[in-house]
């Protein structure tokens, strides 16, 4: 990896964490409704522990730190050890800098959604790196890896656990916006993860195959893979395009469907993740492929 890219992915690793502590300290603690998170598992300890949230939060990821890194792997640790270390910091900035904050909107709902929208903007960002901002996002990381579910879905199971604990310390109100808010988190968090990259699978049959298939590959540079078919009713042979498109081609390509053959017959399926691994071309001693 070049220099320039190990800067560049350290800087949003560090902004991705300001943006984390920031949500936590500015909405999350105002609001009293934990949330499931570190921080929120954090808020319900006080209660009881006579410690900063800073400080609890900084003792609670180094006990998942430990998980993390001989179950995840190496790289995950490393990054998350320097977001864990700087979560708590910033938190800590923020304690200092503003002792007597109290809400920004006065209102728990109001402090919740603007966490969860700041939070899962962060947290999108530290997971694109492969890293994350400590805590529970670790036990996500498990539940994603070795029980492949969905990051959003991974990070609401432990996070129900942690708002469940709340009605210990605070009334009902809190504990069911506790439990709206980390169902909603997991939402928001996969549309920030998935949503934005989202594809399209368009599936094209029309007769004037050639003409589409050389827009596709000339015009939009993408790839389409052609098959071969039959109709059920006729018996006709007919032949079907497939490609996988993102937002803007999919728009110019419907667009020239409609002009181009508004007979076709178009089905389109939405694409989470395409995945493309070439193999390496083997080459002799001297280059030659």
């Amino acid at each position: 990896m070049k220099k320039s890219e190990i800067i560049r992915e350290w800087a949003v690793i560090t902004f991705a964490t300001l943006i984390v502590s920031a949500s936590v300290f500015f909405f999350l603690i105002p609001s009293q409704v934990s949330v499931g998170s570190i921080s929120g598992l954090a808020m319900i300890l006080a209660n009881i522990v006579p410690l900063h949230i800073s400080v609890i939060t900084f003792i609670l990821n180094g006990l998942l730190l430990i998980v993390g890194f001989l179950l995840v792997g190496r790289e995950f640790g490393v990054k998350t050890v320097y977001t864990s270390l700087l979560l708590p910091l910033f938190l800590r900035v923020f304690e200092v800098g503003f002792p007597d904050f109290t809400s920004i909107n006065e209102d728990p709902f109001l402090d919740m959604v603007c966490y969860i929208f700041t939070v899962s903007i962060g947290l999108a960002m530290l997971f694109r790196e492969n890293a994350s901002s400590g805590g529970l996002d670790i036990v996500a990381k498990l539940l994603n890896k070795y029980l492949h579910m969905d990051m959003g879905k991974a990070m609401a199971l432990p996070g129900m656990c942690v708002a469940l604990s709340s009605v210990l310390f605070y009334d009902r109100k809190l504990v069911v916006l506790s439990l709206l808010g980390t169902y909603l988190n997991g939402i928001v968090l996969d549309h920030f993860i998935f949503g934005l990259n989202l594809k399209k699978r368009v599936c094209i049959i029309s007769k004037k195959e050639d003409q589409i298939r050389n827009f596709i590959v000339h015009s939009l540079h993408s790839g389409a893979t052609i098959y071969q078919a039959a109709g059920a009713y006729d018996n006709q042979p007919k032949t079907e395009i497939i490609t996988i498109v993102d937002k803007n081609e999919y728009s110019l390509l419907m667009s020239y469907l409609g002009k181009t053959d508004p007979d076709a017959f178009v089905t389109v399926y939405t694409v989470n993740e395409a995945i493309y691994r070439p193999k390496k071309r083997i080459t002799d001693h001297k280059g030659r492929g």
